[in-house]
């Protein structure tokens, strides 16, 4: 544990060794799906229809500490960082029953070195009007295996990842992930899984 601020090489040495683990999990991440190109939104429905399943009541409510692996929380909090709990957002919209963490050095001094993960369910419906609202924002939509990823432009990007990806949302079947990057959606334990 080193004490004072985390130098962005360190820091980029243990996101980069977190992924490694998480490349390691039985977990597949999702597939690169080629080059990224804007695109408008389409007319024709982006989400499947409102029969989505739903979290069971029986699903524990995640938090910031089961939202991502034991030994990633552990990591974390070995280099001094503590998490922040706020609500999902996706754009200015609140989405209900969601949690988004900001894992950080919050007591040292102010620095860019985050993490963010969330999640949380979402019906079909509101899945499109969100992916459209952040579209109609200038964010990139890629359909994958996982689900319809809508990615950060990167030329307004907070992070990018090693593949040129910022903050990305992915939609999947009755739920939303999201991550200051593409790679970090990997980390993401979802409590419906």
């Amino acid at each position: 544990m080193t004490s004072g601020p985390i130098r962005p090489a360190l820091l980029a040495v243990a996101v980069l060794g977190v992924l490694g683990l998480a490349a390691c999990s039985t977990t597949p991440a999702p597939d690169p799906t080629g080059p990224t190109t804007p695109s408008a939104p389409s007319a024709a429905p982006i989400a499947t229809p409102d029969a989505s399943p739903a979290p069971t009541a029986d699903a524990a409510a995640p938090t910031c500490e089961t939202l991502i692996s034991t030994s990633l929380v552990e990591e974390l909090r070995g280099y001094g960082w503590t998490a922040q709990a706020e609500d999902f957002l996706v754009g200015a919209t609140v989405v209900e029953d969601g949690l988004q963490c900001t894992w950080a050095d919050f007591d040292g001094p102010a620095t860019d070195n985050l993490l963010l993960f969330g999640w949380a369910p979402v019906v079909a419906s509101e899945a499109t009007r969100l992916q459209s609202e952040l579209i109609a924002q200038g964010w990139i939509r890629e359909d994958g295996e996982q689900g319809t990823y809508i990615t950060a432009n990167p030329d307004y990007a907070v992070a990018l990842d090693e593949d040129g990806y910022g903050m990305t949302y992915l939609f999947g079947d009755g739920w939303v992930t999201v991550a200051l990057t593409k790679q970090g959606l990997v980390l993401i334990e979802r409590p419906d899984a």
